[in-house]
C-alpha cells in the first residue's frame, strides 16, 4: 500500500471519531471521501445524505444514481476519480422525531475544513470540480454563484492548478421536464470539460511548497 493510501486511511480513522461540531450527536456515521487516492480528479459536494448516512459513503441515494450516470456519459466511474464533501457528517436537525435535512452551519464547515484540507493536500489534485454553491464558496470563493459561474474556470484556488463547479446533482433531481434534461446535459458537459482540463493540467508542474 502506497504512503497516501496509509495516509488517507490514518485520516479516515480520525474524521470517524471526529466530534468538532454538534453533528457528532445526531450522525449514525462519518462519511469520509471514497475512490482513488492517486486521481487527478476531486468532484466536492455539500454533505451526506441521508442515505449517506446509513452506507458511510459519499453519494449513495438517486443523487448518487445520478452522479453514476453523468460519470459514465464521460467513460468513467468513481473508482477513476476521489469523490467527497465539504463536511462529513449529515447536517440534519430533529423536527419532532424525524430528522430533517438543512444546510450546514458555518461552524460546522469550519469545524470539517481540516478533514477537507487533509483530504485535498493528500491526493494533490489537478482539477477540482464542485458539485453545487456550497462547496464552490468553500474552495472558489466565498460568494459563488452557481447560476453566473457555473462552468468557469477558476486558476487562483488553493488545492489545485484548476477548479470549476457544476450544478449538484441532488439539486437537478428536483427539476422537472426539459429543465431537468438541460441541467443533466449540463454536469455531462461540466465532467467532459473537467476531463479534458486534466489533459491540460498534465502539463504544468505541480508547484510544491517546502
Amino acid at each position: 500500500m502506497s504512503d497516501v493510501h496509509t495516509q488517507m486511511q490514518a485520516l479516515k480513522a480520525l474524521a470517524s471519531v471526529c466530534t468538532t461540531c454538534d453533528l457528532a450527536k445526531t450522525r449514525a456515521n462519518v462519511v469520509f471521501g471514497s475512490g482513488d487516492v492517486t486521481a487527478k480528479l476531486a468532484i466536492v459536494a455539500e454533505g451526506p445524505s441521508a442515505a449517506d448516512n446509513r452506507t458511510t459513503l459519499p453519494f449513495s441515494g438517486p443523487a448518487g444514481d445520478m452522479l453514476d450516470d453523468v460519470l459514465a456519459a464521460n467513460g468513467l466511474t468513481r473508482s477513476d476519480i476521489w469523490l467527497t464533501n465539504i463536511i462529513k457528517c449529515r447536517a440534519a436537525s430533529l423536527k419532532g422525531n424525524v430528522l430533517k435535512n438543512r444546510p450546514p452551519k458555518a461552524s460546522e464547515i469550519k469545524g470539517c475544513s481540516k478533514w477537507l484540507d487533509g483530504e485535498l493536500t493528500l491526493m494533490q489534485p489537478s482539477v477540482i470540480l464542485c458539485m453545487g454553491a456550497p462547496a464552490a464558496k468553500v474552495l472558489i470563493h466565498r460568494s459563488f454563484r452557481i447560476t453566473e459561474e457555473r462552468g468557469v474556470w477558476f486558476t487562483d484556488t488553493t488545492y489545485a492548478p484548476f477548479a470549476m463547479a457544476t450544478f449538484n446533482p441532488a439539486y437537478v433531481l428536483r427539476q422537472e421536464g426539459e429543465n431537468f434534461t438541460t441541467l443533466r446535459q449540463a454536469v455531462v458537459d461540466d465532467i467532459a470539460e473537467a476531463t479534458r482540463k486534466l489533459q491540460e493540467a498534465v502539463d504544468i508542474p505541480q508547484l510544491t511548497l517546502f
